[in-house]
């Protein structure tokens, strides 16, 4: 299933009202200031948030907002807890780990934008690597904060790997592809989508070269990245996170309607990136990792409780946490749009 551009509100007229509705310029005099931290650098996928503040949506609501290029998807989850951002685009999954542990300190989610887990360990194919247990005594490599290395060790209890002859190497994010294509390494932790469009971008063809090692394949049926604020931003100034969400969200649908646009508005920051190659790389996100089954009834954005529930229970039993942390602590509906304003259906 993907989601498609002619799916996108309740009623057409529900599109017209977006910025009648909690956009308007109401803090107009006194903007608050929020910094946001990315999951990655600036890519396809980041589209809706850049299109979002070059319509303005941010600023109407209210904001000053600054964007900054991640280091990975569990990284922003630590920057927004240790205070140096307010914001930021997150794997929820290391905000469960640090729920657990360190419930003060842990974020929130807001808006839940990958529905669908990511996560793999990429492969050549001509490795003789083909299951998750042919990785038993092999060299992978990943960027420390990478989202799938953080759920490495869930992932080796579920899938029943013997971690211990398994070495882990870490390098910057830049060099996974060259480091898994020059044989350096066996594996390379990250998102499929990621591997697969900047292995093409290194030259290499991804659906004959590599092969992925899916963590969903073997059981993790797992939520991803997602918006998340400090508790004490969403305490102190609800209505600035409310405008945060909704440009977002508004984001979204303009990105859904003009894929081209929201590309522009990635390569109005990152000149020098493949359009081509970045515009695959953002439907693949969308169709891979945005459209789980659940959307046609919880509508983008938000969650299916029971189903946050269970991978709570995941990724606590597999990285022996000490606590379980409850669904409240992890996500909240509070700041969410009217759902006639969010995209809602599939096909």
């Amino acid at each position: 299933m993907r989601l498609t551009r002619r799916h996108l509100l309740k009623s057409s007229a529900a599109a017209g009202l977006l910025g009648a509705t909690g956009l308007s310029p109401a803090f107009a005099a006194d903007p608050t200031r929020l910094k946001m931290i990315l999951n990655w650098r600036y890519q396809g996928p980041q589209a809706w948030f850049f299109l979002a503040a070059d319509q303005g949506y941010f600023e109407d609501g209210g904001l000053d907002l600054v964007m900054d290029q991640g280091n990975g998807s569990g990284a922003a989850v630590g920057q927004v807890a240790s205070g140096a951002y307010d914001v930021g685009f997150g794997d929820v999954n290391a905000l469960i780990q640090l729920a657990a542990t360190k419930p003060d300190e842990a974020p929130i989610c807001v808006y839940q934008i990958y529905n669908t887990p990511p996560f793999t360990v990429a492969v050549l194919t001509d490795s003789g690597i083909e299951t998750a247990k042919d990785l038993e005594g092999k060299t992978l490599g990943g960027a420390a904060n990478d989202g799938a290395l953080k759920l490495w060790p869930a992932f080796t209890k579920i899938a029943g790997i013997d971690a211990s002859g398994v070495e882990i190497v870490n390098f910057a994010p830049n060099l996974r592809e060259q480091m898994l294509k020059g044989g350096q390494v066996d594996g390379v932790f990250g998102y499929v989508n990621t591997i697969r469009f900047s292995a093409k971008l290194s030259g290499m063809d991804p659906d004959k070269d590599i092969r992925f090692i899916n963590y969903s394949d073997y059981g993790m049926d797992l939520y991803s990245n997602g918006i998340m604020v400090s508790k004490a931003l969403a305490e102190s100034n609800p209505e600035a996170v409310r405008a945060l969400v909704r440009g977002v969200n508004k984001g979204i649908v303009d990105v859904m309607k003009d894929y081209d646009a929201g590309i522009a508005a990635v390569a109005s920051r990152e000149p020098l990136i493949n359009k081509a190659i970045e515009k695959e790389r953002l439907l693949a996100t969308i169709e891979d990792e945005m459209a789980h089954g659940e959307i046609e009834t919880v509508s983008l954005g938000n969650i299916d409780p029971e189903r946050m529930k269970r991978a709570i229970e995941i990724v606590v039993e597999a990285n022996d946490l000490p606590r379980t942390p409850t669904v409240d602590e992890i996500f909240t509906d509070a700041f969410l749009p009217p759902e006639n304003e969010r995209i809602y259906e599939l096909i």
